[in-house]
């Protein structure tokens, strides 16, 4: 048996400017999946994040979380997403518990339940022993941490992470990879990267964007019978460009 569909989107479009950038995309994610969101600069993978966690209503389409209608029940479907944007919103002055405390409280984590709350995020992140560090004395591995620890402070079923290892050195990208992929055991993840060797190593199924439009969708190791994921990458996007198929 499929574990459950957590996020489910159906023919989402978007203009901006009077530009179309989102294109008719459907999506699905299960219980348990890392999915991977890839394409080039201006394929709409940001505008299409934020379409999904409701920073943003699609102009067309449908989006339901956990069985809620993002547009008609949001405050029971944002409930249960968590997400983490390229520039994650920190308070760099705060301490880390501060922060954790006050994320906490914005999803209506009740009282009795915040320390536990509190504990299980920093446990998950490797943040044990920040919790009275200030934020903006940490190095970027361990803010984009405590961007994470925020994110999922609430225990929700689809974490939505962009560019989550953007200028980080090497071994805190390896870090955050193995955190995302311990995320995946419980909850439904998207990452959006341009870092193709990271989809390589995390991902479960791979989804494509191109001006737009949804172009490939299916697991990562289908991908990779075309080669290593940037040449799979590459062969796909050229063959979908128009250029290709004058």
């Amino acid at each position: 048996m499929n574990p459950p569909v957590t996020l489910s989107a159906q023919n989402l479009v978007r203009h901006r400017d009077h530009r179309l950038v989102v294109d008719n995309v459907s999506l699905e994610l299960r219980r348990g999946e890392v999915l991977g969101l890839l394409g080039h600069n201006g394929a709409g993978k940001s505008t299409t994040l934020q379409m999904l966690t409701g920073a943003l209503p699609p102009q067309s389409g449908q989006i339901q979380v956990c069985g809620f209608d993002l547009l008609h029940q949001p405050l029971q479907a944002k409930a249960c997403i968590g997400f983490l944007p390229e520039h994650p919103p920190l308070y760099r002055d705060m301490r880390v518990d501060d922060f954790l405390l006050f994320a906490a409280r914005l999803h209506r984590i009740p009282s009795a339940k915040l320390a536990a709350a509190l504990e299980l995020s920093k446990q998950r992140c490797g943040l044990q022993e920040y919790g009275k560090k200030i934020i903006g004395t940490l190095s970027k591995g361990y803010q984009q941490r405590v961007g994470i620890a925020q994110a999922i402070i609430h225990n929700p079923a689809v974490v939505v992470l962009d560019e989550p290892t953007v200028g980080l050195d090497p071994a805190q990208i390896r870090d955050i990879r193995t955190l995302i992929r311990e995320l995946g055991n419980g909850s439904s993840v998207i990452l959006s990267t341009h870092l193709l060797n990271e989809v390589e190593s995390i991902c479960d199924r791979v989804i494509i964007l191109q001006k737009g439009r949804l172009i490939y969708s299916g697991s990562s190791a289908e991908m990779l019978t075309n080669g290593n994921m940037e040449e799979a990458f590459l062969l796909i996007t050229e063959q979908s460009s128009p250029e290709t198929t004058r």
